[in-house]
């Protein structure tokens, strides 16, 4: 098997902006609002206008297309406008597909955008309701009939095979949910802002589907988050220091679905977060003791374990450990269990306040910042750092 090399993309483009809406649990105004206030936060930030974006990156599940938010927004032409499939894993890939554009040349400022109401309109964790037939819709039947119907359930399977593997209890997820919970409780952004857990608390919650309780389980949350991109040259004449994109991935693994990668011969890992594990370590140059701060996507409290191990910075079956001994500053605004669920896009956000110094819970001389998206589906990663 040939190694491949990095690719070239790393340190030609920057984050300068970014800007977000309250998060909260009935917005009481349309997504396209959302979407359009969180954009102009994010231009703003950078110390930009509308009429100098010339590229826009969404997810597939947003409903502003990119030429509404154009429109609504006051920007001119686009040259550029992509979106990104598979919910939540697509957040890091919004600014690798904008990075991947300024870098060659077909646009000069690129905004990546996520806003729903997610808690006052239709909710996620609701889980299937009704499917269209298709391939995607298919493979779900084999899980639905046997009551496998929401996004907990699924998690949940991989979950108990994760404890019966390493001989561990439901504690072992906990580490996660009181990490979050006290870095969001002193952030005033942040739903929980002021309400930290304990292991007890955790333990106390109620079962959502075992072994995973309530406190396991990330909120709904009504929102809008947005970032801006554009190249490592021009970043350095704007208001704001530029994070640079190190590197960024994306990664389906072997026998992929959409949560319910059930008939893999190993249910303890994520092989897709190990697809961009390896691009991102190789492209930046860097590996798990290099990194200042993990932003991990935190949908479920057990694959932010998982994600620690298939990034390599613990053995397997050892990450409960490694989140209760603080080995590494753990999403750091509280992330999707204390702060707020926006696909992920907050926790970019969070990523570039850290290098950037700004952060309201700072990791003193942070320049080197992990960020993960949505896993059990296909997935994509970040590495942004301070410097080239």
């Amino acid at each position: 098997m040939s190694v491949r090399a990095p690719d070239a993309l790393a340190g030609r483009a920057a984050i300068v902006g970014i800007g977000a809406t309250e998060f909260s649990k009935d917005s009481g105004r349309s997504e396209l609002r959302l979407a359009a206030e969180a954009v102009r936060a994010a231009l703003d930030d950078a110390g930009l206008t509308p009429g100098d974006v010339d590229g826009l990156v969404t997810f597939t599940m947003d409903t502003s297309p990119e030429i509404t938010v154009a429109q609504t927004c006051g920007m001119g032409d686009l040259s550029f406008f992509s979106r990104v499939h598979y919910g939540g894993g697509a957040a890091c890939a919004t600014v690798q597909q904008a990075a991947l554009a300024v870098a060659a040349g077909i646009a000069e400022v690129v905004v990546c955008y996520r806003a729903f109401n997610e808690r006052s309109g239709r909710r996620f964790g609701s889980g299937v309701q009704r499917r269209e037939p298709s391939a995607e819709g298919a493979a779900l039947g084999w899980a639905l009939p046997f009551g496998l119907l929401t996004p907990a359930s699924w998690v949940a399977m991989a979950a108990q095979r994760y404890l019966h593997t390493y001989g561990l209890t439901p504690e072992a997820f906990g580490h996660v949910a009181v990490t979050d919970r006290r870095y969001a409780a002193t952030n005033p952004a942040a739903y929980f802002h002021g309400r930290p857990i304990t292991l007890a608390d955790h333990a106390a919650s109620r079962w959502i589907a075992e072994p995973l309780r309530l406190l396991d389980c990330c909120q709904e949350t009504d929102g809008g988050q947005a970032l801006v991109v554009t190249s490592a040259e021009r970043a350095r004449d704007l208001a704001r220091p530029p994070v640079l994109v190190a590197a960024a991935a994306q990664g389906a693994g072997r026998g992929q679905e959409q949560m319910t990668s059930f008939h893999r011969d190993d249910l303890t890992g994520l092989p897709e977060t190990g697809v961009v594990a390896r691009q991102l370590w190789r492209t930046a140059g860097l590996g798990p003791g290099e990194i200042d701060v993990g932003i991990l996507y935190d949908h479920f409290t057990p694959f932010v374990l998982m994600q620690l191990e298939e990034f390599g910075f613990c053995g397997r079956g050892e990450a409960a450990d490694f989140v209760a001994e603080e080995r590494l500053p753990l999403n750091t605004h509280g992330g999707q269990l204390g702060e707020a669920y926006l696909h992920g896009m907050n926790g970019i956000a969070e990523a570039v306040r850290q290098v950037r110094g700004t952060a309201v819970n700072q990791v003193p001389g942070a320049s080197t910042a992990l960020v993960t998206a949505g896993t059990g589906v296909p997935t994509s990663g970040l590495v942004l750092t301070a410097r080239g």
